[in-house]
This record gives structure tokens, C-alpha cells and sequence, in this order.
């Protein structure tokens, strides 16, 4: 069954009659309208019509409208436009600190060019204040753009006077519509706006296409250069099919206007009403009266956002926050309006359309209250049949490995701490090593791990024995021989029944097995998601402890699993991985480091280290610089699992792993070639990833051999230690 969709601030489905209006155009009338014969004259007459049904509902002039690819564009092309075209006069505009990205990163980019901006604070009902704007202007002023209405929380700002006092001055006035237009009048005559921007989607019409209001008399540098198209604004044959579908949608909502405003305040308001009879601290967001009537934002007291959005499945909603392993990050609209953190937190939207009957809005208010009433109390989830589904992504929030803190962090906290001096203590918080090493006698060493994290599978069973696998790789990247482990477990009794648990660690147990160890107890909380790790003792020679410092040059470099895990992870956690590929990626991060470890015993290794967190290339840093040697690495000779080409072209790309890019840009060079795909994937955040292994150049044939014979079929001879150095890298 699908959920009830009450997120119609991100996009709207296409009306039904603006489907059939653009139907025509997918098929009959195909011509390209620059041309003079019959059928370009068909979709010339379908854009000129269209361009009228924008304007009559903007009550505009037919040639003030131009059309575009939506609403980005509409305000890339307004404020970069206005801006080159009168840097002659000034280089200073005004917006407001709770615009859309498609204005803020536009004005960001703007700043590097040279221009100065004003990003002027709202209230804590997300209104600016109108004197505000006057006390920011100045004789260099050329532009004032400040959203129509907020996309997150739905206040209406008072652009009729802000535009006057633009008007005033003589400062073009933009406003980003893109989310009031259809939902309230936008008229350009009562707005007194120079430009405005709309999106396509945002009113039932299709993505892909949107339209600036450009008033006579303003100028804009050309945005997009080529033939004559769009009155010589905007060059590009035109998308005839969706021109067609936004002149519609604009159609229907100039028709319907009155109406739709009505039906989405009153299912608005009955939502609003049925969750605050119900409910207890939560919390309104945005002006009570000046406010999109479909736009409910609130914020549940002292609950993440991302917890309740993953256990409401049956309601499509928003969130205002998003909550990871190193903290909660809020909108900046919220942030802005200085909403409270443990209000903050836990802040949705949801928003009605026209499509929102009363049943819709009924069964979303019983499904929220019972969640919401649950994650705010104390007592353990009910016991659910063997039958019932548990798909553990629902309920985490990090990205396996990927939710770690960024090694930038990590780095800075171990810098600052200074541990007591211990001679025994032979490896420790002084380097990035896996584990710790503890001296006994002259024979044997204590080693020492503990990892807790949340791998991203559906399974519990399979949950467990990756963290396992995970935790009990550190012991065997150093050369050691684990004895046995602790369990560590965070576990939301409130959220999951405790048949989870028990699958959890059932997976760990077997995996411990595996590796001829015993878990015998351990430590667990209450928490708001599943996490499981191991504190793993083990045994190691304190004569042949393989740090990451001891790469030489000449040393070869072998990996021993591909990489890809974390950009899988996040696909599976998106529902768009396929089972043949989440089976793939849950073998590989369930394979114990055990033979890799058992087979490079018997060879002349150097330096070796697991790949995780921080990624190939972020543990290979590591490496490098600690061992004071240069390396190179062979882009094409990396394993990677194949299906991560695809997710990456995609955009599927998990924040760690750019936090990793980010990371190792101070060491590594690229081949100016190399894609940023490829890139990207060489930074991958790996769960329970393979070996890094280094040893003389001379034994690398030999080592392969050894680990394929003994089933560690991927592993690969990926680069080279290559000279004394600062620790560059540098990949070909």
C-alpha cells in the first residue's frame, strides 16, 4: 500500500488534466517551433499559449514571461542576471538568511565574483523585518531578493513591501515564488515585484520546467548564449511537452484558486488539531496566520526527526533535521529562526495538496500520535510474531562506517589529549593504529580493540555479524591472535522488540565462532537506534606488530577486498540496490580478515592496516605519513565492486565519504583525467572492508597466489610505496 503523501512543499503530482494537455506534444506534435512550416507552427502556437495561461495567472504582460528548466534556473537567471548587468552601478545585494539554496548558493557564488551580500535575520516566526531591508541598503544596492513564501515552514514575507521600498530606491526587486504560486495569489501588479520565479512542480505540472517573470524595463545579462529563443533571454530549442503542462497547471490553479486554498487550510488544520488534542510539547513553526495554508512544520520535543519519519513508513513527510553519529544538523531556516535544539530536533513537515482527502489526514493523525506517543516513553517495545518483517535501515540513522566522526575531528580531540607515559604501552593513542599493544613479556603482548557502529542491513542476524567481523578485522590488520570479546550493544527497547536483540547477537556469536573465540558478556544501553560492536582482546609478538609506519620504499601495496561498500550501503538504505547486489555487499562485509591475516604471517610485511571509515585513501594517508614514504596508486588495478559505478553517476554517495575527499586533499595528487566518479569511489567509507598490506615488491606475486589458493580471490596489487617523503600519494 502506498503511504499517505503529505510532503506537497517538495512536489506535487501532475494533474490529470495537465497530463492530457501534454500528451499530444509527446507524439502528434512533434515539430521544433523555430520552424515556418505546419508542424513547428503547431508547438510555436502550443508555447505562446501557454506563456498567456502564466500570465494571466501572474496578471502579467504575455512577452514579461519567459520559460526555463524551473525554478533554479528562474533564479540563477534573475540574480546572476541583474547583478552582471548592473555591476556598472553597484555590487551589493540583499536577501534574507532562510532563502532556498537555488538563491543562497547563487549569492554565495556571486560573493566570489566580487559582489557584497546582506543575508538579513529573520524572527523567530521566520518573518524579516521590512526596516531591516532600509537600513541595509546602501548607494551600491542593485538587487533585494527575498523569497515569496518559505518552503520549510511556510511564512509569507511582505514582499509588497519590500518592494515598494525597492521600487523607492531604484533596486530591482526578485522573489523566489517557487512554493506560493498555486497555493496564494501572486499577482505581479499587487506584488510590485520586478521578477519572479516558478517551478513547475511545485504546482502539479511536470518537473524539468519553470518560468521568470521578467518586468519591461529590467535588465538582465544573458544567461544562457546560442540562437534567438525565449525573446533573446534564454537560447535552447524549447521543451514544447512541459511549456505545454506549466501553462496548464498554471490554468487550473488561476480556475481553481480559491477553492484549492480552502480544501489544503482545512485539511491543514485538521491535521494540526487532531495531533495537538493527542499530543503533548510539540511545537508550531512559522507565523500562526501568515502561512501557506498547507504548510505545517512542528517539532516534536526531545525526539529526532529522522527516528520518526523512519517509523512513520506509511506517512511521506519532511524533516527539518538531520541526526548522525557526530551531532544534529538543523536547517538553516531553523537555525535562523532560533528554534530551540530539543525542539529542533525532532521537526517535520508535512504539507497537504489538493490530492489530501479527510481519511488521508485521519489515519496520518492515529499513525503519528501512536509513534510519537512511543518514542517518547520509557517502556519496552511490544513482542512481534517470527513472521513480522524487521528491516533494521528504518531504523538507523548513520551510514555504517560512513557515521563515524570525520577523521578531521578525530584527529584534532587525540592531538589535545596526553595520556600518562607507560613503557609497556607499545602501540596507543600517539598513532592510527587498529588496536592498542600492551607489553606482558619479552614473548607476548596484549592487544586490544573496541568498535560500535551501525552497519546498513535489513537483517539483524546479519547486523550482528558484521560488527563482529568489523571489530575483529583491527586484531588481525596488526598480526594478532584474538582470545576473545565483549559485547557492546545500543539498543531502543522503545523502538524494536527484543527478538531483534537476540537475532543481533546471534549473528556475532556465529561470527566469533568462526573465528574460534568466545563472547563472554558485555555492556549494553538503551539508545535511539541499533548499534553493536565488540571489545576484542587478543594476544600479538611484541616482535612482530605490523604497524601502518612500517611501509618502505619499493614496498608494494595490496588490498585485499573492493571497495564500494559504503556507496552500496547507502543505496540499500534507499531501497535502490537489488538483491543480487545487497546479497554481494553483506558477504563481503561478513568475510572475517582471518585468512588475509593468517596467509601475509608467513611473508615479510611491513606495514599493513584494515580499510574502513576513512576509506582506501584516507587509511592509505594514514599510512604513508606515518611511515614518512611516498605512494602511488593504480586507479584501474583498485577492486570495485561494479555495481557502484551506477549509484555514484546517481548522486547515491554517503557524507563520509565526501568528508574523506575532503580529508585526503592535502595529500593526494590526481591524474588530471581521473574522473570524479573514480575519485569519489576511492574515498569510499568501507564497513568491515580488507587489508591494506605492504611488503617488499619481490614478495607481491607470491602473496597474491597464497591468498587467492586460500579463497581471498579479490585481492589486488593496487599501487606502490615509491621514496622517503611527506606522505604524498598520488593516483594514475
Amino acid at each position: 500500500m502506498r503511504p499517505i503523501y503529505l510532503d506537497y512543499n517538495a512536489t506535487t503530482p501532475v494533474d490529470e488534466e495537465v497530463a492530457e494537455a501534454m500528451f499530444p506534444y509527446l507524439k502528434e506534435y512533434f515539430g521544433n517551433p523555430s520552424s515556418s512550416h505546419w508542424y513547428g507552427t503547431q508547438t510555436k502556437k502550443a508555447i505562446e499559449n501557454a506563456r498567456k495561461q502564466v500570465a494571466d495567472l501572474l496578471h502579467c504582460q504575455v512577452d514579461e514571461v519567459i520559460f526555463t528548466s524551473g525554478g533554479t534556473e528562474s533564479n540563477n537567471y534573475a540574480i546572476k542576471g541583474v547583478a552582471f548587468a548592473n555591476q556598472h552601478k553597484g555590487n551589493h545585494i540583499i536577501t534574507t538568511s532562510i532563502e532556498h539554496p537555488a538563491v543562497l548558493e547563487v549569492c554565495k557564488f556571486l560573493e566570489a565574483k566580487g559582489f557584497e551580500v546582506s543575508y538579513l535575520p529573520v524572527d523567530e516566526f521566520g518573518l524579516v523585518d521590512v526596516k531591516e531591508v532600509e537600513r541595509a541598503i546602501t548607494s551600491q544596492t542593485i538587487l533585494i531578493t527575498v523569497m515569496h513564501a518559505n518552503n520549510e515552514v511556510g511564512t509569507i514575507l511582505p514582499i509588497e513591501e519590500i518592494a515598494a521600498l525597492a521600487q523607492k530606491h531604484g533596486i530591482v526587486m526578485h522573489t523566489d515564488a517557487a512554493q506560493s504560486v498555486g497555493k496564494i495569489p501572486t499577482r505581479v501588479d499587487e506584488l510590485g515585484v520586478d521578477l519572479l520565479s516558478i517551478a513547475g512542480h511545485k504546482l502539479y505540472g511536470p518537473k524539468g520546467v519553470g518560468a521568470l517573470y521578467i518586468k519591461h524595463g529590467t535588465r538582465l545579462e544573458k544567461f544562457i548564449h546560442g540562437a534567438q529563443h525565449e525573446q533573446n533571454h534564454r537560447a535552447g530549442t524549447e521543451n514544447v511537452m512541459e511549456i505545454v503542462g506549466l501553462g496548464k497547471a498554471c490554468e487550473i490553479a488561476n480556475r481553481d484558486l480559491e477553492k484549492n486554498m480552502l480544501h489544503m487550510r482545512k485539511m491543514r488544520e485538521r491535521l494540526y488539531e487532531g495531533l495537538r488534542e493527542m499530543l503533548k510539547n510539540m511545537k508550531l513553526n512559522g507565523h500562526p496566520e501568515k502561512r501557506l495554508p498547507n504548510t505545517l512544520s512542528l517539532s516534536f520535543y526531545g525526539i529526532e526527526a529522522n527516528t520518526i519519519l523512519s517509523e512513520i513508513e506509511e506517512v511521506a513527510a519532511s524533516a527539518g533535521a538531520a541526526c548522525h553519529s557526530s551531532g544534529v544538523e538543523l536547517s538553516h531556516v531553523l537555525k535562523a529562526m532560533n528554534v530551540p535544539m530539543e525542539y529542533a530536533m525532532g521537526t517535520v513537515r508535512f504539507s497537504t495538496g489538493r490530492m489530501t482527502t479527510e481519511k488521508d489526514i485521519d489515519e496520518a493523525i492515529d499513525i503519528i500520535c501512536k509513534v510519537v506517543q512511543r518514542l517518547g516513553s520509557t517502556e519496552v517495545a511490544p513482542t512481534e510474531s517470527a513472521s513480522t518483517e524487521i528491516k533494521l535501515t528504518h531504523f538507523t540513522h548513520g551510514l555504517g562506517c560512513a557515521c563515524k566522526l570525520r577523521p578531521q575531528t578525530l584527529e584534532k580531540i587525540l592531538a589535545d589529549l596526553h595520556p600518562p607515559y607507560d613503557k609497556k604501552v607499545l602501540v596507543g593513542t600517539e598513532t592510527s593504529d587498529d588496536a592498542a599493544v600492551y607489553l606482558l613479556d619479552d614473548h607476548t603482548a596484549l592487544i586490544q580493540t573496541v568498535d560500535f557502529f551501525t552497519p546498513i542491513v535489513d537483517d539483524p542476524y546479519h547486523f550482528g555479524a558484521i560488527a563482529a567481523a568489523n571489530s575483529l578485522s583491527d586484531i588481525y590488520a596488526m598480526g594478532g591472535r584474538p582470545l576473545f570479546a565483549l559485547n557492546v550493544v545500543g539498543f531502543p527497547s522503545n523502538r524494536l522488540p527484543i527478538e531483534v536483540l537476540h537475532r543481533i547477537l546471534l549473528g556475532a556469536q556465529d561470527k566469533a565462532k568462526e573465528a574460534g573465540i568466545s563472547i563472554i558478556g558485555g555492556h549494553t544501553v538503551d539508545d535511539i537506534e541499533p548499534k553493536y560492536g565488540l571489545a576484542v582482546t587478543g594476544t600479538i609478538d611484541p616482535n612482530r606488530i605490523l604497524r601502518n609506519s612500517g611501509a618502505k620504499p619499493d614496498d608494494a601495496i595490496i588490498l585485499t577486498k573492493p571497495i564500494g561498500l559504503g556507496i552500496i550501503s547507502t543505496a540499500m538504505k534507499r531501497g535502490l540496490a537489488d538483491e543480487e547486489t545487497i546479497a554481494l555487499a553483506i558477504k563481503i562485509m561478513s568475510t572475517l580478515n582471518l585468512k588475509a591475516s593468517e596467509v601475509m604471517s608467513s611473508f615479510e610485511v611491513h606495514g599493513c592496516t584494515d580499510i574502513t571509515g576513512f576509506g582506501l585513501l584516507g587509511h592509505l594517508k594514514e599510512m604513508s605519513r606515518a611511515s614518512k614514504v611516498d605512494a602511488v596508486v593504480y586507479h584501474k588495478q583498485v577492486p570495485i565492486i561494479s555495481q557502484v559505478w551506477e549509484f555514484v553517476e546517481g548522486g547515491v554517495v554517503p557524507g563520509g565519504t565526501l568528508s574523506n575527499l575532503d580529508f585526503v586533499a592535502d595529500t593526494v595528487e590526481w591524474k588530471e583525467k581521473i574522473s570524479q566518479t573514480t575519485r569519489t569511489i576511492l574515498a569510499d567509507a568501507q564497513t568491515s572492508g580488507g587489508l591494506l598490506i605492504a611488503l617488499p615488491s619481490d614478495q607481491k606475486a607470491q602473496l597474491l597466489l597464497a591468498l587467492q589458493q586460500n579463497g581471498v580471490n579479490d585481492a589486488a596489487h593496487i599501487g606502490d610505496f615509491t621514496q622517503e617523503g611527506t606522505g604524498k600519494i598520488f593516483v594514475q
